[in-house]
Parts: C-alpha cells; structure tokens; sequence
C-alpha cells in the first residue's frame, strides 16, 4: 500500500495532467476532501478526472480539512491510495430528503455486499439527511460485521450547502460508499468524545426520526434556547457548542452525542444529524479544548487496538465541526495527539464534519455519532 498527498489552495494547481508528486502511483482510489468553494466550481470534476483517469475520486465538502500538518481551512487535499491486494469499488446514491435516507442506505449497501466486503467508507451530503437510517439502510444489505466509516459533507460552516463527490460527478443530494474488499487489508477504528453533560435529563415526548419537536412536552426550542442564553440567538450554528447526550431509561450515557443541525420556529423543533428515540432521555453537553483532545487520543488507541500497529498506512480523521468551535486555536492538538499515537509513517487525512461514521467503541456496531473525533486505520498485512 502507498499513499501520496497534495493540498491545494486554489484550483488551478490542479490543471492538466496528475500532478508530480502523484506521477508513477497509479493510484486505485483518490479521496478528496475540501472547502465548498472548490467542489462548486463547475472545473473542479474535469480537473480530477484529468488528473487521475484510472482512479475512483471519492471525497466531500468540508468545514476544515486535516492532514498530518494539522487543519486548514479554503483548502482541498487530495489523497492518492494504490492498494497491494485490496480491491476498491464504489457506489453511490441520490436523496432528496431526509425521508429518502434509509432507502439510499439500501441501495448502497446492495451495490457492494459481497464475501469479502471487509470495510465500507461512507461519505454523504452533510444537509436535509438522517444519518442513523442511512447507516442503517447499508447495514441492513451488508450486516453489522462490515464496520463502516466516514462523514456527512460540511460547507465551512455555513450550513447551507453541502457537495459530494464520486466518479460520475459532485452533487448536492449525493452520497458515495466505498467497498474495500479482502483479506489482506487491516481496518482498525475508533470513535470518542470528550464532553461532559449538565443540567437536568429530559425526557422525548415527541420525535420523529432526527426532528426533536418536545422535551418534557414543552417544545424542545424553548427549552434549548433558554438553556443556551445569549448564544440562543446565533442559532443553528451556536448548537454545535451544546450538543445532547443520549441516556437510556436508567438515565445512563449510551454513548452516543447528537447535535444540532438547524431549527424550525415555526414548529419549535430541533433538527439533529441522527435520530432520537421518543420515551429516551436526552442531557445538554459542553466541552474544554483539553478534554477534546483527551477524546481525540482514546480514539486513536480504539483504532490501533482494532488495526494493529502501523508501519505504514492511512489514517483518516473525522472530527467534528463543533469540536473545531471549541477549540478555536488549539484545534491542531488533537490532530497532533492523533498523530503521535498512529506515528510520523501513517499519512493523516480527514475532514470537519456535520456527523461521523464509525463503530461504537469497542464493538463493530456502526453508529452516526456527533461532536467526535473518529479515526479509520487502513493498512495491509
């Protein structure tokens, strides 16, 4: 397994042939992650597809992209991967909406199933989607052995437009899977927070996939919005500080966070990256840089304990965009505390995100989690 990388800030040093630090690689798959700006230029498809005929482009909009110098941000990087042994295909869907998601998931999760199906990467549009019942349409083709990894598409923050890319083309309402198939690939992962709740546990008293209309059968906007104070007015964005934690009937943590992707007024609703079950509990979160970081590291150690000891190899980082909030100019650390447990060989990639793909911690049952930091370690024996 090889990896190269490039990181551009505009796109004209994307022009005419594969750039020189990809020449000789013949790569098998390129994963591109990058600010909206680029992915909406009407070039940016005819320049990647130039630059890399044979390989399957697979890749998302960001809100910060990742790699082993740490986070930028109106940037693009490109990660150019030939496998030894490992077979690549991929799939990819369109949705409307977020009711089109669990049947997206299906159609996905039907293009790749096979025997030796040993890892999925999932990228999808970052907007109007339910991230739980994507995965869980994939998973219901594929089974919950193939742990699958990736994110939903960012657009700098704006939370207006998300693009994804695949070999046919970038879009708004796409999603694109990729199967990495055989036995010769190494998949470790790991998924962690770091944030601490407060505040009183509430109960769902009205749900509807990942729309949260009432907590204690007030509308849950009003309890949010008191609860945020002087943030409340800078919402949606100002949700990603105070992401909720999911508790199961005894009130204890299930280990997954979800946050706020825009709200509705006019019904006094939440709408979240995944869903909520009603008669769950739900409590508030906020974090410190530190703690993130501390997340950042336990997710790291999931994702060797699970791939093996790297010589070499490919960690893709997934983190989300409210961690990047909170820790303003600290962010690099937990890049850097990634980084060092991996090591300098293991060439890092990723992306900020409106939600992470990845096993729970210590099981392969795959999950959409938010405010994470996720890590996928990809190598071959």
């Amino acid at each position: 397994m090889r990896v190269r990388q490039l990181r551009i800030s505009d796109l004209s040093e994307l022009k005419g042939a594969s750039p020189e630090v990809f020449r000789e690689l013949s790569p098998h798959l390129v994963l591109t992650f990058g600010t909206v700006d680029h992915f909406i230029n009407p070039d940016f498809f005819d320049r990647m597809r130039t630059a890399f005929p044979g390989a399957e482009v697979v890749g998302c909009s960001t809100a910060g992209e990742i790699t082993n110098a740490g986070v930028t941000e109106k940037t693009t990087v490109i990660t150019a991967i030939r496998f030894d042994d490992t077979r690549v295909e991929v799939a990819e869907a369109s949705v409307s909406g977020i009711e089109g998601s669990f049947d997206a998931g299906v159609a996905l999760g039907e293009a790749l199933v096979a025997p030796d199906l040993t890892a999925i990467l999932l990228f999808s549009r970052g907007l109007d989607i339910n991230g739980s019942a994507l995965i869980d349409g994939v998973i219901s083709k594929v089974g919950a052995g193939v742990p699958l990894s990736g994110g939903l598409a960012g657009d700098d923050g704006a939370f207006k437009r998300t693009m994804v890319l695949s070999s046919s083309g970038v879009g708004e309402d796409r999603i694109a899977a990729v199967g990495l198939y055989g036995d010769r690939l190494n998949f470790g992962h790991g998924s962690f927070g770091g944030w601490v709740p407060f505040g009183p546990t509430r109960m769902v008293t009205r749900a509807d996939g990942n729309i949260l209309f009432e907590l204690d059968g007030e509308p849950a906007l009003n309890i949010y919005k008191r609860y945020l104070g002087e943030y409340a007015r800078d919402l949606p964005a100002s949700g990603l500080l105070f992401p909720f934690e999911m508790l199961n009937a005894n009130h204890d943590s299930v280990g997954l966070i979800r946050t706020i992707l825009g709200i509705d007024e006019a019904e006094g609703s939440l709408i979240l990256a995944g869903a909520v079950e009603e008669q769950g509990y739900l409590r508030l979160m906020h974090a410190s840089a530190d703690a993130l970081v501390a997340g950042a590291e336990k997710a790291a150690k999931g994702a060797l304990d699970t791939g093996g000891e790297p010589d070499t190899g490919l960690g893709i980082l997934v983190s989300c965009v409210g961690r990047k909030l909170v820790m303003g100019d600290q962010v690099d650390e937990e890049v850097e505390a990634v980084g060092e447990l991996l090591g300098e060989q293991v060439t890092l990639t990723g992306f900020y995100s409106y939600g992470e793909i990845s096993p729970m911690q210590g099981v392969l049952d795959c999950k959409l989690h938010n405010q994470t930091m996720t890590v996928a370690f990809l190598s071959e024996a």
